[in-house]
């Protein structure tokens, strides 16, 4: 019966956890110590780091350059 319980207690929380999670998130990034430790610990991920650089210096469509 208390395993049970346990389960059932999990799965709401990880229940309201999914249902909330953007607002989880936008919460967490509002706090500007934190921002910069989430942004420093994913810059050092290599496939993040390289998709974010990429995107920020792609040429345009049209460019001759």
């Amino acid at each position: 019966m208390r395993a049970i319980l346990i389960f059932a207690a999990i799965a709401a929380a990880v229940s309201v956890l999914y249902k909330w999670r953007y607002r989880l998130i936008n919460t967490i990034l509002a706090i500007s110590f934190l921002r910069r430790m989430v942004i420093a610990i994913t810059m050092n991920m290599p496939e993040i780091k390289e998709k974010v650089l990429s995107s920020f210096f792609k040429k345009p469509a049209g460019s001759n350059n």
